[in-house]
């Protein structure tokens, strides 16, 4: 056995994963290349999110300090309409977690390369994803149809969340929400849910698809999409909303796996979000801000 320097090929980094669906990126080797690393994926995912949770009350607690509010945050959190510093405060310190996260995969079970790893590559065509997300818009309005008029007032409950998201806003804080909301929550919601937690599910229930024949090769991405699609729903922890958040989060997964990046998921949870921005501007319901 001879000992000595590698070959330029074993050195090489890997190839970044070729276009096409998530499924054939991921049968080409990409990142996370086993169902070993897809778990350790996910505990970065989970890490992640304690993480943001934890920065996000950090934050909040300073932010609060230098605003002079004395109330305690418990408190705060609770109220209809929070002040702007809570809102922006708490967003980011989440947002920390949600990169650090795929990062962290990244770094040490992937190639150290975040934007191959977790598919952050854009093509003109993903702005089709703006009619996608003004069309979920109004996908989730019809869900919730059957459902308006045997729920006590139901507007004003569903409308909540996004009244306290932006509701109590007003001049440059609002406009400062409004971008937070447009452009950070797509990006990195996207990178963490589609990047990192789509991405291991793929790999977890492709490989296990492998057993079941024929209908493992739908079984196993379909899974993906709906737990990835689920687990985005509930993150947002809004019982009311769940339906229409997990409906369209399955959206978002499914187009994620069908291209295989993230550009024309954050093209339409942007337009999705921005239609209720609009609506909440106009005066009218605010709709379902995905945030």
């Amino acid at each position: 056995m001879i000992i000595g320097p590698q070959s330029s090929q074993e050195l090489a980094p890997p190839a970044a994963p070729e276009e096409g669906t998530l499924g054939a990126q991921l049968g080409s080797g990409a990142a996370p290349t086993t169902p070993a690393r897809a778990w350790v994926w996910l505990l970065c995912g989970a890490g992640g999110f304690l993480a943001g949770e934890i920065v996000a009350t950090i934050f909040a607690v300073v932010t609060g300090s230098i605003a002079g509010d004395h109330e305690g945050l418990a408190a705060i959190a609770a109220l209809r309409q929070p002040p702007e510093w809570y809102i922006v405060s708490t967003l980011l310190g989440l947002w920390c977690g949600f990169f650090g996260g795929p990062w962290l995969a990244s770094m040490t079970h992937g190639t150290k390369r975040l934007v191959a790893d977790m598919g952050l590559r854009w093509r003109w065509i993903d702005l089709v994803g703006v009619p996608i997300g003004v069309a979920g818009q109004f996908l989730v309005v019809l869900l919730y149809l059957p459902f308006e008029h045997h729920v006590a007032h139901f507007s004003q409950k569903f409308d909540a969340p996004s009244q306290k998201l932006t509701g109590g806003a007003h001049g440059v804080g609002f406009v400062a929400i409004a971008v937070l909301t447009v452009v950070g929550a797509p990006f990195f919601e996207e990178l963490f849910f589609r990047g990192l937690l789509l991405r291991s599910f793929a790999r977890l229930f492709g490989t296990a698809g492998r057993f079941l024949g024929t209908a493992g090769r739908w079984l196993g991405p379909a899974a993906a999409i709906v737990v990835t699609g689920v687990l985005f729903g509930l993150a947002h922890a809004e019982s009311l909303q769940l339906l229409g958040l997990a409906t369209f989060g399955v959206i978002l997964s499914a187009i994620a796996y069908r291209t295989g990046r993230l550009g024309m998921n954050m093209a339409a949870h942007s337009a999705f979000n921005l239609v209720a921005i609009v609506a909440i501007v106009a005066g009218g319901s605010s709709g379902t801000i995905l945030h």
